[in-house]
């Protein structure tokens, strides 16, 4: 609704209640909840195999910036749900990577491997590059992690190697050697 209209509609010396926030934002999680659950098992599982280890690759440097956060909802509108739902699965992968992410890792990257094609792993690990570039550059943490997430993925070195050099320009390479000219 706009002001204006909102504006017109109101009557003079009348104060409507605003919604509670809390109660508005429940509401729309239990919405956004309730669409989830009536997806397939199987899409289900897809999906948060995808956002988990999207998540698993933006918090390599044990920070999920804003702007990774923006990359992964995107990605996620691209395997096929609407914003909101996407925002919110961010937002439960983005907390699992924070609380169980070492022991997790492996097992839901493999799980992600095992009921998906070739092509939508190679699809995920330039979504994971995505990630990790949304910064404009990749650490040396987050370039380990993509690796090994290659790794588990079991994506070819051929292919590993075209997306580390589709991304060349986004590796950052510190030299510290600790002399005092370093830096």
């Amino acid at each position: 609704m706009s002001f204006l209209r909102f504006l017109a509609g109101r009557q003079p010396g009348v104060v409507e209640p605003a919604p509670a926030p809390a109660e508005t934002e429940t509401t729309a999680i239990r919405k956004i909840v309730a669409r989830l659950e009536t997806m397939p098992v199987d899409q289900a599982r897809f999906l948060a195999a995808t956002a988990y280890v999207l998540a698993r690759a933006a918090y390599a440097d044990l920070d999920i910036s804003a702007e990774e956060t923006t990359v992964m909802e995107r990605e996620l509108e691209h395997v096929g749900i609407d914003e909101s739902q996407a925002v919110l699965v961010v937002e439960m992968a983005k907390l699992q990577e924070r609380t169980t992410g070492g022991t997790s890792d492996y097992p839901v990257t493999r799980e992600f491997h095992d009921t998906s094609t070739p092509e939508q792993r190679l699809a995920l690990l330039r979504a994971c590059f995505m990630v990790a570039a949304a910064d404009d550059a990749i650490s040396g943490a987050e370039s380990s992690t993509l690796d090994q997430i290659a790794s588990e993925l079991d994506i070819p070195r051929s292919d590993l190697t075209a997306l580390r050099a589709e991304f060349a320009q986004k590796f950052s390479a510190r030299l510290d050697f600790g002399g005092p000219d370093a830096g």
